[in-house]
C-alpha cells in the first residue's frame, strides 16, 4: 500500500500544528504588548475607557426614558446633561474647598508637628532606631513651601479650562462618545444581534449584551448609592466633632471609597492629617479618622454584602489585580475604573465559556496531536476511496 496519504496526512497535521503555534504566539505577544500600548496612549484610551464605562451605566436610564417615548437622541443629551450635573456637583463639594486646604498646608506644618509630638515621645521609646528617625524628622528644618495664588475653579467647566489644553480635549471627546454610544444604543444592539446568523447565536449575544449592562450598572448603581450614604453619614459625624468642610470631607470619603482597599485607607490618611491641621489635641485630631475607618468597618463587612448579594460578589484577589494592573497603566482613574472593568470582563468570558482556542482560531483543535489510531484510520479510508 501507497505511504503518499499517510505522509500528505501527516505533513497536513504538522501544517495545522505550526500555524496554530505560531497564532498562538502572536497572541500572547499582543496580549503582553497591551498594557504598555494603553498605558502609552493613555491620552487616547483613558478618556474612551472612561466613556465606555460610564455609557454602559448610564444605559438603564436611557432605555428607561425611551420607554416613556424620548427620542434617542434626547434621551442621550439628558443622560449627559445628568451625569455633567453630578460630575460638576462633587467637584463644587471636593475640589474647592480642597483647594483652600491645600493652601493653607504650610502654614500648618508647625501646628501638625505639635500635635505629633506626644506620639512621637510615646513610639520613641520604643526602639533607638524609632528614636533617631523620628527626632529627625521631628526636628529637622522644615522648607518653608511657596503658594501661588490660584483662582480656585468654581464649575466642572471652569476646572478643564484652567486645566492642561490635553484635559479640556479628553474630557470634551471623552462627553461625544458617551452621548453618541447611548444615541446609538439601541440600533447598535439591534444591528449587533440581527447580525448573527444562528438563532442560537443571536439568542446568546442578546445575553452577553444585557448581562454586561445589568452587571455593570448595577455595580456602579449600587456602589455610588452605598458611598454617597457612607459619604453623608462621614460629613454629619465630622461636623459634630467641629472638622470644617464636612461636605467636602464626605466626598472624599465617597470618592475613595469606589477604590477598594487602598481608596478607604488613603481617606483615613487625609481625614487624620486634616485633623491635625485644625485641633490642638492629638486625639482629638485622630478622631474624625478613627470615625471614618469605624464606619467603613460596618459598610464593608456588613452593608456592602447585604445589598450586593452574591449576583455581584466578586473574588478579592482579582480585585486586587485587577487594581493593581489598571492602577499601573492609568494611576487613580484606572484604579477607580478597575472594578467595572473587572466585572464586564467577566461577564462576557463567563459568556465565552473556556474555548479552545487553536479551535476559535481554525474551527479545529490544532495544538493537540491527533492519536496515531485516527491517523491510520483516516488513511486508511483514503486508500480505499482511492
Amino acid at each position: 500500500m501507497s505511504t503518499e496519504p499517510n505522509d500528505r496526512a501527516e505533513i497536513d497535521r504538522r501544517r495545522d500544528r505550526l500555524l496554530a503555534s505560531l497564532a498562538l504566539i502572536a497572541g500572547v505577544g499582543l496580549m503582553l504588548a497591551i498594557p504598555f500600548a494603553l498605558r502609552a496612549g493613555a491620552e487616547f484610551f483613558l478618556p474612551l475607557t472612561a466613556a465606555l464605562v460610564i455609557a454602559i451605566a448610564l444605559v438603564p436610564f436611557l432605555e428607561w426614558m425611551e420607554r416613556r417615548r424620548v427620542p434617542s437622541g434626547l434621551a442621550a443629551l439628558i443622560a449627559v446633561i445628568t451625569f455633567l450635573l453630578i460630575a460638576n456637583t462633587a467637584l463644587v463639594l471636593i475640589v474647592v474647598p480642597a483647594t483652600d486646604w491645600f493652601a493653607i498646608l504650610p502654614s500648618r506644618i508647625g501646628q501638625i508637628q505639635s500635635n505629633l509630638a506626644p506620639v512621637i515621645d510615646f513610639y520613641s521609646q520604643l526602639q533607638r532606631f524609632i528614636d533617631e528617625t523620628v527626632q529627625m524628622l521631628a526636628s529637622g528644618p522644615v522648607a518653608a513651601a511657596q503658594t501661588v495664588a490660584v483662582e480656585t475653579p468654581r464649575s466642572l467647566l471652569q476646572f478643564a479650562a484652567t486645566s492642561a489644553p490635553s484635559a479640556l480635549i479628553q474630557m470634551f471627546f471623552a462627553l461625544l462618545a458617551i452621548y453618541f454610544f447611548l444615541a446609538g444604543w439601541t440600533r447598535l444592539r439591534k444591528q449587533t444581534i440581527s447580525r448573527r446568523e444562528s438563532y442560537d447565536g443571536a439568542l446568546a449575544i442578546a445575553r452577553v449584551i444585557q448581562n454586561v449592562v445589568d452587571s455593570t450598572s448595577a455595580y456602579v448603581l449600587t456602589i455610588s448609592t452605598i458611598n454617597l450614604s457612607l459619604g453623608v453619614a462621614i460629613a454629619v459625624a465630622v461636623w459634630l466633632v467641629g472638622m470644617p468642610s464636612p461636605l467636602m470631607w464626605g466626598g472624599i470619603v465617597a470618592m475613595m471609597n469606589f477604590i477598594p482597599y487602598f481608596g478607604p485607607i488613603l481617606a483615613a490618611v487625609m481625614l487624620a492629617l486634616g485633623g491635625l491641621m485644625v485641633f490642638n489635641d492629638v486625639w482629638m485630631a485622630l478622631l474624625p479618622a478613627a470615625i471614618q475607618i469605624g464606619f467603613h468597618l460596618v459598610e464593608a463587612n456588613v452593608v456592602t454584602p447585604l445589598v450586593l448579594g452574591r449576583r455581584l460578589t466578586m473574588n478579592p484577589l482579582l480585585i486586587l489585580v485587577s487594581l493593581s494592573f489598571w492602577g499601573w497603566v492609568w494611576g487613580t482613574p484606572g484604579a477607580l475604573l478597575a472594578v467595572p472593568l473587572l466585572i464586564i470582563i467577566q461577564t462576557v468570558a463567563a459568556a465565552a465559556g473556556k474555548p479552545d482556542i487553536a479551535g476559535f482560531l481554525f474551527e479545529a483543535g490544532t495544538l493537540t496531536a491527533a492519536p496515531r489510531h485516527e491517523i491510520h484510520d483516516n488513511v486508511k479510508e483514503d486508500a480505499q476511496d482511492g
